[in-house]
């Protein structure tokens, strides 16, 4: 069993940056993906980035240049850095894990959730 819990979430202006953390525990052998997803009010959830075992990363079009996914092996965590933050990054964001080594963009692919964490972005 894995188990993802997320931090970082806020109440934030636009132009901010935050960042957000997964600490990822349980058993999380190789080969893993760990992507990070969002869902505003009323909306399906998003893909924003992924990240796989072996530092392969990817990004929806709407993260990429503002949003940088990372992994401290040491701390098992999983960050999402944003920066330029808009009204429209406004969602609860996931953490997901994936027992494979091919990064999807398909939240149904993904066997494994956190139970997300809120960032609000105001104008």
């Amino acid at each position: 069993q894995v188990q993802l819990v997320e931090s970082g979430g806020d109440l934030v202006q636009a132009g901010d940056s935050l960042r957000l953390s997964c600490a990822v525990s349980g058993r999380t052998f190789r080969p893993w993906v760990t992507a990070w997803f969002r869902q505003a009010p009323g909306k399906e959830r998003d893909f924003v980035a992924a990240i796989n075992w072996g530092g392969t990363t990817n990004y929806a079009d709407s993260a990429k240049g503002r949003f940088t996914i990372s992994r401290d092996n040491a701390k098992n965590t999983i960050a999402l850095q944003m920066n330029s933050l808009k009204p429209e990054d406004t969602a609860v964001y996931y953490c997901a894990l994936r027992r494979s080594s091919g990064i999807t963009d398909n939240h149904q692919l993904y066997d494994y959730w956190g139970q997300g964490t809120r960032l609000t972005v105001s104008s």
